[in-house]
Formats: structure tokens, sequence, C-alpha cells
């Protein structure tokens, strides 16, 4: 166990452990990325998750570990390790070598946290730690618990993307709940045991082009991270339910994430210097799937209009997002399957890319019986182009009906941020 402090000071303490599955997986287990799931490797979820001091009070670390080893047993192949195949295609070698646990402590309360709103601050919470470059030994999950001067605590969840989306990532942590308070856990068996795609030789015949929504970069080799051309920043604006109502009315569209869309749309294509982005990309919740079977299931489309954003009606951009979103998952499929799925590329950030996390069971891991008081979700390795994630702002309560609006945290070029603010302020007081 390792221990250190934080560069700003806030969070100290820090300690470093392992934990993985509770059982031997097997000899020669290996799990394949779909050629979607590679396509998202250089990107990573970082999910943060806020209890306030009862919740844990009197809890030990030994026992926040306990319930992790067996739900390891089910997510087995999140605690492997990549490996390249004679091929070059990665792939998961489920040699149980589990994940990192961070530990931490926090000299402000909850309350103090809270009201410091600023998501640069929240990245002290997760691990931003990548795959790479001894790709051999990166954990692709690392999970942190930080505890507050006040006894509040946060798990943060550190989630390479290549192994799912957040649609993914929320049900595996929320797995985690379930084993708490007994839930027996079963082995999920759609794993190989023999490598079949990284193994294939088996070339596209046709013609393949690129599809709008990715974009490729520079070889990374075994590290899984993209450089960017300039420095990137994020910052969040909470939209209360009041003022969604009101957006949705002059956007003339029934849906806070589309209305959300089409404001910032246009707002970034008047502040953006050159090129006014045209072509958008837009990323929802995809087909239902099995329980415990993690992988990129979120449906990738593109908006492309060929009129100026600038002096575009919001009423008619929401409705492209709406109602003309063009899905590229068969295109990415076929892309990254032409170079037998070695490909460097990113998606978010490609183009200008909207996430719409509405869909995902944000509030739906609870410590024996106690839900989150607030869920963040930031994403990390995104293009110059930017990233808008849009995600409820609290849990979806029925039996109050209080809906508390959406959290939007927008991930752009630094000098974009303050004049991106100021439109958004202006022309829609929302920032």
């Amino acid at each position: 166990m390792v221990s250190s402090k934080s560069e700003t000071g806030l969070i100290y303490n820090i300690k470093f452990s392992s934990v993985g599955p509770a059982n031997v997986t097997g000899q020669d287990v290996v799990y394949e990325p779909s050629n979607i799931d590679l396509a998202m490797k250089l990107h990573y979820l970082r999910g943060i998750y806020y209890f306030n001091g009862q919740v844990f009070q009197d809890v030990t670390i030994y026992q926040v570990k306990e319930p992790i080893f067996l739900w390891f047993n089910h997510f087995y192949m999140t605690a492997g390790r990549f490996r390249r195949a004679e091929s070059g295609r990665p792939y998961i070698k489920c040699n149980d070598c589990g994940a990192r646990f961070i530990e931490a402590q926090c000299d402000k309360t909850l309350e103090e946290w809270l009201e410091m709103k600023d998501v640069s601050l929240e990245k002290l919470l997760v691990s931003n730690q990548v795959l790479g470059p001894d790709l051999a030994f990166s954990p692709p999950i690392l999970i942190q618990h930080t505890k507050f001067k006040c006894g509040g605590v946060s798990l943060g969840l550190s989630w390479a993307h290549v192994l799912g989306d957040v649609f993914s990532a929320t049900e595996f942590i929320n797995f985690l709940g379930k084993v708490v308070v007994g839930y027996p856990p079963v082995r999920p068996n759609n794993l190989a045991h023999s490598l079949t795609k990284a193994n294939s030789t088996q070339t596209l015949q046709k013609i393949v082009e690129d599809p709008l929504s990715i974009k490729r970069v520079a070889p990374v080799e075994d590290h899984w991270i993209a450089n960017n051309s300039c420095k990137m920043e994020s910052f969040s604006i909470h939209v209360t339910a009041s003022k969604l109502d009101q957006l949705q009315s002059r956007t003339e569209i029934q849906g806070a994430f589309e209305s959300l869309c089409a404001i910032i749309w246009q707002s970034i294509s008047r502040i953006r210097d050159g090129p006014e982005p045209k072509i958008v990309t837009i990323c929802k919740k995809g087909d239902e799937k099995k329980e415990g079977l993690v992988g990129n299931n979120q449906v990738i489309s593109v908006v492309k209009v060929d009129h100026s954003i600038r002096e575009a009606n919001p009423s008619d951009l929401a409705r492209l997002i709406k109602n003309e979103t063009i899905d590229e998952r068969l295109k990415i499929d076929e892309a990254i399957e032409k170079d037998h799925g070695v490909s460097d590329v990113v998606v978010y950030g490609a183009n200008l890319t909207f996430v719409n996390m509405e869909g995902a069971d944000l509030y739906g891991f609870n410590w024996k019986g106690h839900k989150p008081m607030k869920v963040s979700y930031l994403i990390d390795g995104v293009g110059d182009a930017g990233t808008v994630v849009v995600l409820p702002a609290g849990p979806n309560d029925s039996s109050k009906d209080a809906d508390e609006g959406r959290i939007v945290i927008m991930t752009l070029p630094e000098d974009e941020i303050m004049k991106l603010k100021f439109e958004l302020s202006k022309e829609w007081s929302i920032a």
C-alpha cells in the first residue's frame, strides 16, 4: 500500500491497494472487445457518487472492500489486462489481476465541496489514469473511496471506455449495491476461451470510407490517450426544471436533451473561430442488452447541415437532433474491421459531440438502501472539437414528482470557455 498527497492539498492521505475476483477465473480465458469497443479505446468515463455521512457511518474500509471481491467474480473481464494478438488486435486476458483501489481523505466537508461547483476539482475524487504505456500492467478499472471531513463519502469509478459505454458502467457499479445486500452473483457466460476476432485474417473486400463520427489520430501504440492540439478544460452548468420548460417552449421541442443541444450547438458556432461545426455527433442509449454483459451498445449517429448554424432557428436544429440523425455504428464497425482492430481513432470530440446520459441508471447504485445524493460523470480523452454531456441533476423520484433539471458538463478548448459562458448567459440565461 502506497501513501501520497494531491498537488492541491485538498485531498490527502492517499493510499493504493488492489482488489479482484474472490475466485480463480480459469486458465486461458480471454475477452475480445468488439470493433465498436476498440473505436472507444482512447476515451474514459469518470463517475463520482456522493453519499452523506450517515450512509458510511462506522463502515470500515475492509467492509467496503469485502463485497468487491464477489462483485468481480461476476464482471471478471474488467479485472483482466490487455494483451495484443499477433495481428496487433487488443484483447483482455482474464487473469484476475484486479482493479486499483484508492483510499483518500478530503479537508472539506461534503457541503463545502459541492458548493465549489468546480468540475476540475472533481477530478481529484476519481483516478485520471489511462491505459498504458505498460499496457499489460494497466488496470482498466480504478475505484476511489474519499472520506470528507464531515463523514460524507464519495466513490469514484474510473472506467476505460473500451469496456463499455456509460450504460454498461452504471450497470456495473449498480451491481455492487446488489452484492452488498447479499444478491448472489452468477458469472456471465459470454467470454470466449480462444481468440477469434484477434486471429482473423479476413479482409473487407469493399472499399470502406471512414464514417463522419470518427477521426483518426497519430498512432498511440500502447499508451491509450490521444494528444490534443490545444488545452481542453471542463465546466458545468445546472439547468433547473423551470428553465428547461422555458427552453423547450422557445425551441418548440418536447425534449430537454434536444433543446439543450440545439442551444449549445448554435452558441458554440457563434463564438468559435473558423468554420462552423456543421456536423455534430449524437450519442444516446441503444438497444437493450442482457444484464451483466459489458460493451459499447450506445447509438452513435451524426447530424449534418449545409446552412449557417449561427443564423439558424434553434427549433430547426432541435428537430434535426430529434428526428434526422444518421446511425453510424455499422460504418464504425467496418472502419475498425478494415484495419484489423488496430486503428487509433477518437469519437468524442471528432466532431462537436453531444452525449445523452438521461437513459443511464445513474442513481441505481445504493449502499444498503441509501442512494447517492449526487452523481457526476465526466468524459476524458475528448478530441479538439469538444464534448457536451447531459445528465439528470438528481434522482428520478416519481413519488415526489421532483425534476431537478439537468447538469450539462462541457469539455472544450480552454480559450472558448469564457466566451461560451458569456454567450449562454446573454442569450439564454443559463450560464
